[in-house]
């Protein structure tokens, strides 16, 4: 029987310790927090959004922008279906909702939680409440995890299942980065993802709280290439812009503060502009008495209306009936390419997950060992893998810490 301990109750921690026990090997989780599982108590606004309902390979892989191909072994062992068999196996059922995305039927992250700690524990594994500081080395193989009160846990292999950077109130601290880097692996650089994108735009914050939904938005870089593109729904915030379009955009743009993007809404995207202008010389004809500020109500909601007017350079008190032809090409442009500067990534503490992390060319993707240290193994966000919303960050935890559990 081996001594292996896991470092890390979260997603892929509780996974890989349960996993590895069922496996017969003597499995101690250590957890710093009191509480195991803490963020996945926030995933998916507290609801936890378990994995997506994709159940093709390449789906799956489409969905992770970073390091995509390191994953296909992990995905292969343990896909979503495997994860919704799991949660319905100890008692969660759940439900697929608008983007296939999976919950639990009683939109309780803590149901989840606590499944996956009755999961570890029933296995056979032991949570302990107390945290990795070090590792002791000998002949190149981790003899012990060296603990924070200066005790010493003997193993024959360790899991470093630690998380990243982001919501470090939940205990994702970056430990496992100094951890792994302290036995010679190296660590891509840190950066938020699945964020919200700082904007200077003088309109944000008149716009602050409008949520814009099925709107395209695309993101382009200082010589207007295309970065990005999604149809859905946005939310305009006091800093800038955020919903679930943005955060998967900033899993693709490096430094903002050292490009200048734009991020560019079409907020009538069913109509081309042709069929716009059309729908704007209808409106104008039924209002062409009225004010131009008075004659958007049916195109826009209210609170965007002054932003536009404003950037049309239309005057406000112009009469419908004298706007010219040019002057509305000008507002049908602006409705097709309504552009907000995007200036910076809000905090890593506020980001879903962190992208970069340990480099994948140290880390075997058919078993998660470490390719510096033998008995050393690696699984979920510490990894340097990331994916979009939707439930697909969790999956990557889950399966590689299944795979972690299999062969440690």
């Amino acid at each position: 029987m081996r001594k292996v301990v896991i470092i890390g109750a979260g997603a892929s921690g509780l996974m890989a310790g349960a996993v590895s026990a069922l496996e017969g090997n003597d499995v101690t989780i250590l957890e710093k927090m009191q509480r195991p599982g803490r963020k996945l108590m926030i995933t998916g606004k507290g609801r936890c959004n378990i994995t997506n309902a994709c159940f093709d390979v390449d789906e799956l892989i489409s969905n992770v922008p970073v390091n995509p191909r390191f994953l296909y072994s992990a995905f292969n062992a343990f896909m979503p279906y495997d994860t919704i068999a799991l949660m319905e196996d100890l008692g969660v059922k759940t439900k697929i909702e608008r983007g296939n995305r999976v919950f639990p039927e009683s939109d309780r992250a803590v149901d989840v939680v606590d499944a996956m700690v009755k999961y570890a524990t029933q296995s056979g594994a032991k949570i302990v409440h107390k945290q990795a500081t070090a590792f002791e080395i000998e002949n190149g193989l981790i003899k012990c995890v060296v603990l924070d009160d200066k005790s010493k846990l003997e193993c024959d292999a360790v899991g470093v299942c630690t998380g990243g950077k982001s919501y470090p109130l939940t205990g994702s601290t970056g430990d496992g980065y100094r951890l792994a880097k302290s036995v010679g692996h190296t660590i891509t650089p840190i950066k938020p993802s699945l964020v919200p994108l700082v904007a200077n735009n003088n309109f944000i914050p008149k716009l602050q709280g409008l949520s814009l939904k099925n709107v395209n938005a695309k993101i382009v870089d200082e010589n207007n290439k295309e970065i990005f593109s999604e149809f859905g729904e946005m939310i305009f915030t006091h800093f800038g812009v955020s919903g679930p379009i943005i955060l998967s955009a900033s899993s693709h743009l490096e430094n903002p503060k050292e490009h200048n993007y734009n991020l560019i809404v079409d907020l009538k995207p069913a109509l081309d502009e042709q069929t716009l202008d059309k729908r704007i010389q209808r409106d104008f004809t039924e209002n062409m008495n009225k004010d131009f500020i008075n004659s958007l109500n049916h195109l826009l909601p209210n609170k965007l209306i002054p932003v536009i007017v404003k950037l049309s350079g239309i005057k406000p008190s112009e009469k419908v009936n004298q706007i010219t032809r040019e002057q509305r090409l000008k507002l049908v442009d602006l409705l097709k390419n309504f552009t907000v500067n995007i200036v910076d990534f809000r905090p890593i503490e506020e980001a879903i997950i962190t992208s970069g992390g340990v480099n994948v060319k140290e880390i075997s993707p058919k078993t998660m060992q470490s390719k510096l240290v033998e008995n050393l193994y690696f699984a979920g966000e510490i990894i340097d893998v990331d994916a979009y919303t939707g439930g697909f960050n969790l999956q990557i935890a889950f399966s590689t810490g299944y795979l972690l559990g299999k062969n440690i």
